[in-house]
């Protein structure tokens, strides 16, 4: 037992073990260190389960998951809590003995850092925990919900579930326990059961910019790449950069341990075997233990590296030829080094390699010249194009815009949804049916018909007969007759021209299937533009958003690509922008006035508008928007009433008449989204009771949005009285399912209808604005018909919007047409 007295909060885990025979570690309350750290253990007992524990007070806090974690956001995995464990547990791996509470075999899964907003052991005690992961393989934001305790029930239960960010994947194309085994800390749990020291607990809530090597790790036995983003045009302070010649190969990385090397790939899948002659050549180095990130290549006809040739060269199992440049060092000689910057990375790297330009390994130079020049020359030389990484940058297990890739022409990834069968003399097959990813749905990106060989088609014809299947994988939508389906599995290389208006590819060009990265991971890329609208952007590079991975540039460009929708939305309103210099999660604050900064293209009304305070602000063309989020605006809200056009001598009056009245379906807690969808349909019900019509948006949020257009006759007052008289109308019919009091306590299982929108001053978020929470929802118009397929507020994101701009206003046809007066409804109301 342990030494010194065991504090209450561990006395459970202390009296359920005996100390003298099982290798686990004593119960003793941590100290707070500089993180909180999250561990999941995978545990073969009576029955297999993962226990999920996060560090809190001086614990870890910890729940006995039986089917594991998953990614898919519609799945909500069962928890069971159980005693606290000491943070010590955090590092054990071992084998408990027979006839010991928990006896079997225990390895650390994933382990890294979490954070939350707000007070972790306030919601904790709540029980609802919103956080975020930094581990090996979970990663973004997730929640543990506490269920309602059933009669006899001796330990709550919990839900675990995935938010839907960037890293959701639906299990039907990932599952996450097959793709990603093992133990995290590369220790053999069997015959090392002793547990390693883990670091101290943690007070802060500040994440990790990238997963953190696991706790008691000292050389991390996975590890996650740093990948580049793409762009359009080189960066505006190219002495900044370091730029190497975009290799099309196989992103490979190298983990030398004791002189034996293991290769991975970019997902983590050992290609060791394949790669022999490689590992040798690594041995042979005589290399410290090391992590090392590099690309696999082969040369072709004209001496560049050729990707079909390395695709042939695994086929044929000849991988003697192929050649790793070594282009970063994260980790070596027991040092991590992702916090020094690419050129310290490189010193080091080039030392350990040498400049040698013959064997298997060899060190990517840098290229000198100006970028512009450099990539016109990779281009004739046949190279796919430039890779740009900025000289004071840190390594990050993500995509990151300190990495850029600038290519010779359109090229990505591309998912093998199906294909067509072969028309006269051509064999094999016709056509490969191609998508790429938005959220769960792969999206249909059209077909690629030429650069193939008569070997390839053959090839392909067999891997696609053995993965064939009658499921369409590109649900509702428009496809070539006579197609056949394939689990979407596959991955290809296509070379295009550009991207059509409808979403698909122009002038595709097949170049080799991609062994390297999983399907899931296979999104639609786009350039990013350093110019907006003639707007010049600074720190375009800024990541905004972490879960998402968008930066200023890319939330830019979403509102130039918007701008044409949303400004209907805005004209002649008075606007309130929510400002957050620091991206999501850090500081924010409203603006609805003036002040003392002009922004470009956006008006200010004559103070009379609003007595008593500064101009109010009004956003008439694309450059208010775009200058306003130049200026770290994310989100824009609007009053309900309108102010006089540009050149009207028209007075204020037209302020104090709101010409349209907002109901906000906000859930409270345990409130599911099937609740929140029935919650509008009965709503809807009523107004059309009252005669009044009413047309739906989501929030971009948690909630929904019910809009009436009005004829602006009934003053502020009037208006908002008429919304709380609906709303405790609704709550006194349907006491179950809504209340009409503010507050989280009023609200727990039910939908709170906030009609508090609707007085002098207050707004709403705009239709097409972006909310500042993880993942960067988008408030979008849809028809009533729409609303059973949503699968939540936040339906769509910035990741997944543009097929949706092409939808446009549409379901909100008739808005205009549908003015309409409170006068019936108020008789009918009583």
């Amino acid at each position: 037992m342990a030494s010194e007295p065991t504090p209450d909060a561990l006395a459970r885990y202390n009296a359920k073990r005996d100390f003298a025979g099982t290798p686990e570690p004593a119960g003793q309350v941590g100290r707070a260190g500089r993180q909180r750290i999250f561990v999941v253990q995978e545990h073969h007992a009576s029955h297999l389960h993962y226990d999920f524990r996060l560090e809190l007070d001086g614990t870890l806090k910890s729940w006995a998951v039986p089917k594991g974690p998953s990614l898919d956001p519609h799945v909500k995995r069962m928890a069971v809590q159980v005693e606290d464990h000491p943070v010590s547990y955090a590092g054990f791996e071992g084998t408990i003995p027979e006839n010991h509470y928990g006896a079997g075999t225990v390895i650390v899964w994933d382990a890294g850092t979490w954070q939350t907003e707000g007070d972790a052991a306030a919601a904790y005690a709540k029980g609802r925990i919103r956080f975020t992961l930094a581990g090996h393989k979970l990663r973004g934001h997730w929640n543990l919900v506490r269920m309602k305790a059933r009669a006899g029930e001796r330990s709550p239960s919990w839900l675990l579930i995935k938010e839907d960010d960037s890293e959701a994947r639906p299990d039907a194309a990932f599952d996450l326990l097959k793709e990603r085994p093992g133990s995290v800390l590369g220790r053999n749990a069997a015959t090392e059961p002793e547990a390693p020291e883990a670091p101290e607990a943690s007070e802060t809530a500040k994440a990790p910019e990238e997963p953190h090597v696991a706790p008691s790790a000292t050389f991390p036995a996975t590890f996650a790449p740093q990948l580049a983003t793409l762009a359009d045009s080189p960066p505006p302070d190219p002495e900044a950069w370091a730029f190497e010649a975009k290799l099309d190969g196989y992103r490979l990385l190298a983990r030398i341990e004791n002189g034996d090397a293991r290769l991975f790939t970019r997902n983590g899948h050992d290609w060791t075997d394949k790669l022999r002659p490689l590992a040798e050549a690594f041995g042979r180095l005589r290399l410290p233990d090391a992590w090392i990130d590099g690309e696999v290549v082969a040369a072709g006809p004209r001496g560049t590296p050729d990707f079909q040739a390395l695709q042939q060269a695994f086929d044929g199992q000849d991988t003697g030829h192929l050649v790793y440049y070594a282009f970063d060092l994260p980790y070596a000689g027991g040092e991590d080094l992702r916090d020094q910057t690419l050129d310290a990375r490189r010193e080091r790297l080039q030392q350990l390699i040498g400049l040698a330009p013959q064997g298997m390994v060899r060190f990517c130079q840098t290229l000198q010249g100006d970028p512009q020049s450099l990539l016109k020359q990779a281009c004739e030389y046949g190279f796919e194009g430039l890779i740009g990484k900025r000289r004071d940058g840190t390594y990050v297990s993500r995509r990151s815009p300190g990495w850029i890739k600038l290519k010779c022409g359109r090229r990505q990834e591309f998912v093998i949804g199906g294909f067509t069968e072969p028309r006269g003399s051509r064999s094999g097959l016709g056509a490969l049916m191609l998508g790429v990813y938005e959220g769960p749905t792969l999206r249909y990106a059209g077909n690629v018909g030429t650069g193939f060989t008569q070997q390839i088609l053959a090839d392909l014809r067999a891997r696609l007969d053995a993965i064939a299947t009658d499921r369409n994988p590109f649900p509702d939508q428009k496809l070539p007759r006579g197609s056949h389906f394939v689990k979407p599995e596959l991955v290809a290389e296509i070379a295009f021209s550009e991207w059509t208006r409808d979403g698909h590819l122009r002038h595709p060009v097949f170049h080799g299937l991609r062994m390297d990265k999983p399907a899931v991971d296979i999104l639609h890329e786009e350039p990013s533009n350093p110019t907006l609208e003639g707007l010049r952007v600074t720190h375009g590079e800024r990541v905004i958003d972490a879960a998402s991975g968008t930066t200023k540039r890319g939330l830019l460009r979403y509102y130039a690509s918007a701008a044409g929708l949303m400004l209907p939305h805005l004209k002649d309103r008075p606007l309130a922008m929510l400002r957050l210099p620091e991206g999501v999660g850090g500081e924010a604050f409203f603006q609805k006035h003036a002040d003392a900064r002009e922004i470009a293209g956006m008006r200010r009304m004559d103070p009379a508008f609003d007595p008593g305070h500064a101009a109010l602000l009004v956003a008439d063309e694309p450059l208010a928007l775009l200058s306003a989020v130049q200026m770290n605006a994310v989100e824009f809200h609007t009053w309900n009433a309108t102010v006089p056009p540009v050149g009207s001598r028209e007075k204020p009056a037209r302020i104090a008449l709101p010409d349209r009245l907002t109901f906000d379906l906000d859930p409270g807690e345990n409130v599911a989204w099937p609740q929140v969808q029935e919650a509008a349909q009965l709503l809807r019900a009523f107004l059309d009771e009252l005669g009044l019509k009413s047309f739906l948006k989501t929030s971009g949020g948690k909630g929904l949005h019910l809009v009436l257009p009005l004829q602006p006759q009934d003053d502020w007052d009037t208006v908002k009285g008429f919304g709380q008289r609906v709303a405790q109308h609704m709550a006194d019919v349907i006491p179950a399912r809504f209340v009409a009091r503010s507050g989280p306590r009023n609200r727990v299982g039910k939908v709170y209808i906030d009609y508090l929108r609707n007085g002098y001053g207050a707004t709403t978020v705009a239709a097409w604005s972006v909310r500042a929470r993880a993942g960067l929802g988008v408030s979008v118009p849809v028809a009533w018909d729409e609303l059973p397929a949503l699968t939540g507020s936040a339906h769509w994101t910035v990741a997944n919007i543009d097929a949706r701009l092409e939808v446009g206003n549409t379901p909100w046809d008739g808005y205009e047409a549908a003015v309409q007066n409170l006068a019936a409804a108020l008789d009918r109301l009583g």
